[in-house]
């Protein structure tokens, strides 16, 4: 597959990648198709597909296959999608609306969301290790990749961030947790999915440091920049109500160091992101994908 000149990563893969998650979950017929239902509303309802992206372009920068690592991209989309259901219940941060329409507990109650998440997750795991994706790619590498994705979802990953989050609510974290607590919780599954690309293209440690080193930089400054459109993105662009951070109690970037300073901070990452890129060849497009964190209004 040759995509040399594109501009936008995002745009090029985020079609593909819906394409792909619209076949994994059935839409009529089983005895559980509330559920079911719920899945499909939450991971079919848009979104950038980031994460998806990342794998399938830094498979394509280390030689692989994207068609062979699609599996994996779907299934990182997944975890994302289970994170962002269980995000917006009540017991965590009790938002209404998800991407411009209800969140899944408003519109399927809060025991199909939970479920729903759940079953994301679980379904993740089943389309990456399914029985044909042994047929292109190794179980070895198919091992190594879902094992990263599964570390930065968990204990050590995302769930690790979200826990920090819960507990530090309404408290008044210091830099070093807030960093900690960004790393985690969004930071960690970016850097799986640029390090699954890698694994599943055949990158040695080099090009798996460089990645990890471009992952954390632009992990950081995604959530950076996040924090700054809390205070000055539109609710109808973002999807979502803005000011929630201040209305919880959180502590952010945008908070703790004014919206000049972070400014600065995702500048200086973004510098960081696209110096690492300098391991690999044919970078441009991820070079691109850096750069527009600083920009971005969703």
């Amino acid at each position: 597959m040759q995509i040399m000149g594109f501009n936008d990563i995002l745009t090029f893969y985020a079609p593909r990648i819906e394409t792909a998650l619209c076949g994994c979950i059935a839409d009529r017929g089983l005895a559980q198709q509330t559920v079911a239902d719920a899945m499909r509303y939450s991971l079919l309802g848009g979104g950038k597909r980031l994460r998806g992206a990342l794998v399938l372009e830094f498979c394509r920068v280390c030689g692989g296959s994207v068609d062979k690592a699609m599996p994996f991209a779907c299934g990182v989309e997944m975890i994302h999608a289970y994170s962002l259901i269980h995000d917006d219940l009540p017991c965590m941060d009790d938002d209404d609306l998800r991407r411009g329409k209800p969140s899944c507990h408003k519109a399927f109650g809060e025991a199909m969301a939970v479920l729903a998440g759940d079953g994301l997750l679980t379904l993740a795991f089943e389309t990456m290790l399914a029985p044909q994706v042994g047929e292109s790619v190794s179980a070895q590498l198919a091992l190594r990749a879902a094992g990263e994705l599964a570390r930065g979802a968990g204990l050590y990953g995302m769930l690790g961030g979200q826990c920090i989050d819960v507990e530090k609510e309404g408290c008044l974290p210091d830099a070093q947790t807030l960093k900690q607590m960004c790393t985690l919780k969004t930071g960690a599954l970016i850097l799986a999915a640029c390090r699954a690309g890698c694994i599943l293209g055949g990158a040695d440690e080099v090009r798996l440091c460089a990645a990890s080193e471009y992952a954390q930089a632009l992990g950081l400054a995604f959530q950076i920049r996040d924090d700054m459109l809390d205070c000055i993105g539109d609710a109808k662009t973002l999807g979502k109500e803005t000011g929630a951070d201040v209305r919880q109690g959180k502590t952010t970037f945008a908070g703790l160091y004014g919206l000049a300073r972070c400014a600065e901070m995702v500048a200086e990452l973004t510098q960081q992101a696209c110096a690492a890129l300098s391991a690999f060849q044919d970078t441009a497009a991820l070079a691109t994908l850096a750069r527009q964190m600083e920009t971005r209004m969703q």
